[in-house]
């Protein structure tokens, strides 16, 4: 199964979240997406203004293993939580500090920490869909206390480290973990706070002394701990705190990432069929070099003449011949292979591949959802709208998903961040004067937003079943203003 999640992830960058689910009773998963980018022809990106290499410039992805699902009620009392198995880890490190074992001991922060951060946020997304009353203040008080609950279980596992054997630097790991931890409790309560805000749901005094409660509490423990914590007046400090954030955001969530080895699809296929498009051009001109000499002789004009162009003529039948073996091969092969792996396991692959295709060339389907105005019809017939087609071919392993991790992982994320700052370049002013005459006989004049659009339609498919979903990002030349799902 694939879930797909389109946003905003900065002011020039759309960032495409897709989910890949491989089923356990199957050995091997394969998924196959397609995303079709209709580009406004005003834009000037084309095959030629806009290469191969520009576009996979722009594309970063982030492959890395689904977060293992627990609710927090359950990691906060269950005896499958996952502070069992680090406490379990903390126990035989401190007993025989060992490279394994520390690292091991390592691996369950890790993966604890992640966990947490998942269930937080969905804790929160379910707390925000909630429209009765009574229920919202006992899912208000139960997310306020099992976060406490977590947070002190965990703060209660420094004692099982606190002995001769562990050094300060192995410490460390569960200091880093502590602060990160109390940073996105943090955060989360203030992310619950403006959800119900936006979404206006009346919330009880006592649910608002709550949550500013826990949120203070963690501000407390943190200056105890001379973590840093926001200062009001001092923007240096502040910038100091964003920046090690990320370090720590980036160091709890490691132990999810897959690393990729990429390298070009098909190159062995591609080289024998060029050099099959050379055999056939060295064939014409030795043909062409024989015939004339056999019926001019050796060392005689005519022979001169035909070898030259024999020559000019084998040198362009080799390149045409490179053209359309690589024409027919892109059909076949991608443009790159991405070995996916984690610690040194094997899960899979990943093969992408970008071109631009003609209007004739694209699905009906894919056409249908993308459901163009009749203006923009009328217009594609001497201005045509370019679009971009991104293929990609996801094979999972299970057994190896199942050998790579101590948690249950449902499969793979991929997220892909596509920058739009090429798009941009050749936009006409973001703001467009507008007249209206006022009482006086006179005129008004008032701003206008010129904006553009970039329709993109996800096409996957999974065991047979397809599926097309469809977004419009709206843009100009300050940036992205909103992605509108359709």
């Amino acid at each position: 199964m694939i879930d797909e999640l389109v946003k905003i992830h900065d002011k020039f960058s759309v960032e495409i979240k897709l989910r890949f689910q491989a089923r356990k009773k199957l050995p091997v998963s394969d998924f196959t997406v397609n995303t079709w980018i209709f580009i406004p022809s005003g834009l000037d990106i084309n095959r030629h203004t806009y290469s191969k290499e520009n576009f996979y410039r722009d594309i970063r992805s982030n492959i890395r293993l689904i977060t293992p699902v627990f609710l927090l009620r359950d990691i906060a009392s269950s005896e499958s939580s996952p502070l069992k198995l680090l406490e379990k880890a903390m126990q035989n490190m401190a007993s025989q500090p060992s490279r394994s074992r520390v690292a091991e001991y390592e691996y369950h922060i890790k993966m604890f920490l992640s966990i947490l951060k998942s269930s937080l946020r969905d804790e929160i997304n379910h707390i925000i869909q909630v429209n009765n009353t009574d229920d919202l203040v006992w899912l208000i008080d139960s997310f306020c206390n099992n976060a406490r609950v977590v947070a002190e279980r965990y703060r209660s596992l420094s004692r099982v480290i606190n002995t001769p054997t562990i050094n300060q630097n192995t410490r460390n790991y569960y200091m880093f973990g502590d602060e990160f931890m109390s940073n996105i409790i943090e955060q989360h309560v203030f992310r619950l706070m403006q959800g119900l805000k936006e979404q206006k749901i009346p919330v009880k005094k006592g649910q608002w002394t709550t949550l500013t409660t826990l949120i203070r509490s963690e501000i407390a423990y943190r200056r105890e701990k001379r973590y840093p914590v926001i200062e009001k007046e001092c923007p240096q400090r502040n910038r100091d705190l964003i920046f090690r954030f990320n370090l720590l955001k980036k160091y709890a969530e490691s132990e999810l990432f897959l690393k990729g080895n990429k390298k070009r699809d098909g190159l062995l296929v591609e080289q024998i069929y060029f050099s099959l498009a050379a055999g056939i051009s060295m064939v014409f001109a030795t043909a062409i070099a024989f015939s004339f000499q056999q019926k001019y002789g050796n060392f005689t004009m005519p022979f001169f003449v035909a070898l030259v162009i024999s020559y000019m003529l084998k040198d362009r039948i080799k390149e045409l011949g490179r053209y359309y073996f690589a024409h027919k091969l892109g059909k076949r092969y991608f443009d790159q292979k991405t070995d996916i792996t984690l610690s040194n396991t094997r899960v899979g692959f990943m093969k992408e591949a970008m071109d631009f295709i003609p209007s004739p060339k694209v699905p009906p389907a894919v056409m249908k959802v993308r459901d163009r105005s009749a203006i923009l019809e009328a217009n594609n017939r001497f201005d045509t709208e370019k679009i971009i087609l991104y293929r990609k071919l996801v094979h999972l392993n299970r057994k190896s998903l199942d050998e790579c991790s101590q948690y249950s992982t449902p499969g793979m994320n991929d997220i892909v961040r596509l920058n739009v700052m090429n798009y941009i370049q050749k936009m006409d002013n973001p703001v467009v004067p507008l007249f209206l005459p006022d009482d006086d006989n006179h005129y008004q004049i008032y701003k206008g937003e010129r904006i553009y659009y970039i329709n993109i339609v996800l096409q996957y498919s999974h065991e047979g079943e397809s599926i097309l979903r469809r977004y419009r990002v709206v843009l100009n030349r300050k940036g992205i203003r909103e992605i509108e799902k359709f």
